[in-house]
């Protein structure tokens, strides 16, 4: 409702149809130039589940979130949305965006920024896919032998990859000593989601 109001004297952009999850809106049939995307749907879906599925049908997608979950703003981003933009945005800078977006311009914002880039005040510890996998799933909680068994690695390799993990965060300064500083060290980095209140940490 808020973004139709700011829509409604705009003559060039329209909203043909709105849905709580991307595969009832694509139902809708409706022509479709840009999906202007919320991060948090109905149904749970992951926005990179819904960037590729947009894309997958020709159509690019602009976010529009309050951006409080960095691990969902860099899930977006790095799907490829057009650009990453605040709710709190002024009522111009909003329409500006959406107008650049809609003629498949690129919107760029501080928040996109950093969820390509990471937060730019934490320093980039340069973990490798493998390792950022094997730090998601311990810090998540498993144990190593299990996380050796999810990524068919062998038990003394997921040691050796969090004593590496470990000396990587040292020397940048961040330490991660213990299970809950790579968790925390994992959420800083949008490698796990922020916990909710449901899922404490």
């Amino acid at each position: 409702m808020g973004l139709k109001a700011m829509l409604a004297d705009q003559s060039e952009l329209t909203i043909v149809a709105s849905a709580p999850t991307v595969p009832e809106l694509l139902a809708t049939g409706s022509e479709l130039d840009l999906v202007i995307l919320d991060l948090r749907l109905a149904d749970g879906s992951s926005p990179k589940t819904n960037v590729e599925q947009l894309r997958a049908v020709g159509v690019e997608a602009l976010v529009f979130t309050s951006a409080e979950d960095p691990y969902l703003v860099r899930l977006a981003a790095k799907a490829g949305v057009l650009g990453v933009l605040r709710k709190s945005e002024p009522t111009a800078t909003v329409i500006a965006a959406i107008t650049a977006a809609a003629n498949g311009e690129q919107v760029v914002t501080t928040e996109w920024a950093a969820a390509i880039d990471g937060d730019p005040g934490l320093q980039d510890v340069g973990l490798s896919p493998r390792q950022r996998d094997v730090l998601a799933l311990y810090a998540s909680g498993e144990k190593a032998a299990r996380v050796a068994s999810l990524t068919g690695l062998a038990p003394h390799t997921v040691n050796d990859y969090l004593g590496r993990i470990r000396a990587k965060y040292a020397e940048a300064g961040r330490p991660a000593r213990t299970k809950t500083d790579l968790y925390k060290r994992a959420v800083e980095d949008g490698w796990l989601p922020i916990p909710t209140r449901d899922q404490p940490k």
